[in-house]
């Protein structure tokens, strides 16, 4: 599957965050209906790839650090998940042994158009587009 839940909850993190204020791992998964669990994985992530910073003690939490006009889905989902792929053949040429020759794989062809396709959407809308009427509210 190429989005995972992981990279579903990884940018509705980055929503919950998106006011600029410093918050809870339990107030960011009460806000965006996410497990605990799976929000300390992610957002461990989402630190390692620059995009959060955690602050730690007693009034400690997670506050974003990344400019929302400069990053898409597509940054967040891929600090996530680097493999997100249609179809394990579109990342591994050796997996589809009717890729090459004289007859290419009209099945691979058009996951790579689909794989494309995905990407590119990913791509065309900044996370400020998508998260500018929680912030304006």
């Amino acid at each position: 599957m190429l989005l995972t839940r992981e990279c579903d909850y990884g940018i509705r993190i980055i929503r919950a965050l998106s006011d600029g204020q410093k918050k809870t791992v339990a107030a960011v998964c009460k806000q965006e209906r996410i497990p605990e669990p799976y929000a300390y994985k992610i957002l461990k992530k989402l630190e390692r790839a620059g995009y959060v910073q955690s602050i730690r003690g007693r009034i400690g939490g997670y506050v974003l650090v990344m400019d929302l006009k400069r990053h898409t889905m597509y940054d967040v989902a891929y600090a996530i998940d680097e493999k997100m792929l249609v179809f394990e053949c579109v990342a591994n040429d050796d997996f589809c042994s009717f890729k090459f020759g004289d007859h290419p794989c009209k099945v691979h062809l058009e996951f790579d158009r689909i794989q494309e396709r995905v990407v590119k959407e990913l791509k065309a809308k900044t996370l400020c587009e998508l998260v500018e009427d929680q912030i304006l509210n």
